[in-house]
């Protein structure tokens, strides 16, 4: 009976998301209060565990989610990114120009949202269409492919923080097994996929080019600066996780635990770009605070959806629904990863939102990890795969490339759609490669 109260709530949070269109965040609360009231939770202490589970998850990941926010904000406005892309384009050449859009979208995609990069980078591919007489959307999927992969998979993006908090993984390491899956993923349904794609034409010449990137206009960081101070944050998290699994003097792991606790990397790296790419660039600091505020603005309504979804797993664990799901999913005769990935899937399908689809099955499937015995880190990847399983017209993605590539809705479907679920797919069979290697 509690899995299937669960599943109407679930069912019931979808409906509220794609249906009704109310705000995630408050669609979030409205179902953890549900689910707490059926499941049977005493009503006098029902809000203070939503709060709790709230107030937790808020607390492990706001820090990491604006302080990214904030680097990927000054990495645009003080031309960083404009200048990692024009270099990565001016090595690879007309040849080797769908490579370089891809590389550039991997790493512009790492510090960025999704959305930002791509509102970023398309005046960039328009650009090099124009010049070399290619068709928008065989240049646009490989650099698209490494911003999608880039949100589903690698911290410091939201969902796949907030799913590493969720499922006890190591930040660290969910990025470099990310990034290990990613590059074979990118490069099949970004730079293979994409030659299938060089007969698609705009429906006419229109083209969405009033795109104004605000750029500082003075003095602009140098390409080795750039690159630094964007990756940093990828950097320590490898770094500070590597180290003490190859060293045993205790000294130095006990400086990786501090130092490489996420939200104290990411605060050191705000201060690195906010000199590096902010003091050193001749800009005031009220320009730079200016920045970071417009970015956290951004990003509130993003963090509080997830804070929304901590409300919902602590209702679960009160509830004892979790150890339910337990005794249910292990007599499923089915890989545990291949379970979190299709859930997600399927979540994503309704929901359209990656983040939701993300959240929704992590709550789910946490009880997993202590009977199993399962990697963290590769659940959090295969999680993360299904969430960004077909995207289609409920999908705000879905109309952004439409609409700034002026396609029909068919093509639509024939390039992005397509292009998201072979991303999906190749994510979980890269997951369960990754897995035989290290396990």
């Amino acid at each position: 009976m509690s899995i299937l109260i669960l599943t109407a709530c679930i069912a019931f949070l979808i409906i509220q998301i794609a249906w009704l269109k109310i705000n995630p965040f408050i669609a979030f609360i409205i179902t953890a209060l549900l689910a707490g009231l059926f499941l049977g939770l005493p009503i006098e202490t029902l809000s203070q565990t939503v709060q709790k589970g709230l107030g937790e998850m808020l607390g492990s990941i706001t820090l990491i989610i604006v302080f990214g926010t904030c680097i990927g904000k000054l990495t645009v406005s003080s031309g960083a990114a404009n200048v990692i892309a024009k270099t990565v384009m001016g090595w690879t050449g007309k040849k080797y120009v769908r490579l370089g859009l891809m590389i550039t979208g991997f790493i512009v995609g790492i510090p960025l949202f999704y959305s930002v990069g791509f509102v970023l980078l398309v005046p960039l591919i328009f650009s090099v269409a124009h010049q070399f007489k290619l068709s928008k959307v065989y240049l646009g999927i490989p650099m698209l492919a490494s911003l999608s992969v880039a949100h589903g998979f690698l911290p410091p993006h939201p969902s796949p923080m907030a799913l590493s908090s969720i499922l006890n993984a190591d930040i660290g390491l969910v990025l470099v097994y990310g990034i290990i899956i990613a590059i074979p993923t990118i490069f099949i349904a970004g730079l293979l996929f994409s030659n299938l794609l060089k007969n698609i034409k705009t429906e006419s010449d229109h083209e969405i080019l009033n795109v104004e990137e605000v750029v500082n206009e003075g003095k602009k960081p140098s390409f080795s600066l750039s690159l630094f101070s964007a990756l940093f944050p990828v950097f320590a998290l490898t770094l500070t996780s590597i180290l003490p699994m190859i060293s045993k003097n205790e000294t130095l792991v006990n400086i990786c635990k501090t130092v490489g606790e996420p939200s104290m990397i990411m605060l050191i790296s705000l201060l690195i770009c906010t000199y590096t790419l902010g003091i050193r660039m001749n800009r005031s600091i009220t320009s730079v605070m200016d920045d970071y505020a417009v970015a956290i603005k951004d990003v509130a309504l993003i963090v509080l959806i997830v804070g929304g979804a901590g409300g919902l797993k602590e209702v679960m664990i009160v509830s004892g629904v979790n150890e339910t799901i337990v005794a249910t999913l292990t007599q499923i005769n089915i890989h545990p990863y291949l379970l979190a990935w299709m859930m997600a899937a399927i979540i994503r399908v309704c929901v359209g939102s990656a983040t939701a689809a993300g959240l929704m099955t992590a709550s789910v499937l946490l009880p997993l990890l202590q009977t199993t015995g399962l990697d963290p880190n590769l659940l959090v990847l295969s999680v993360g795969a299904g969430s960004l399983m077909c995207s289609h017209v409920n999908d705000p993605s879905f109309w952004m490339f439409k609409e700034y590539f002026n396609i029909s809705l068919k093509d639509t479907f024939k390039s992005w759609t397509v292009m998201e679920s072979l991303v999906s797919v190749l994510g979980i069979i890269f997951v369960f490669i990754l897995n035989s290697i290290i396990h």
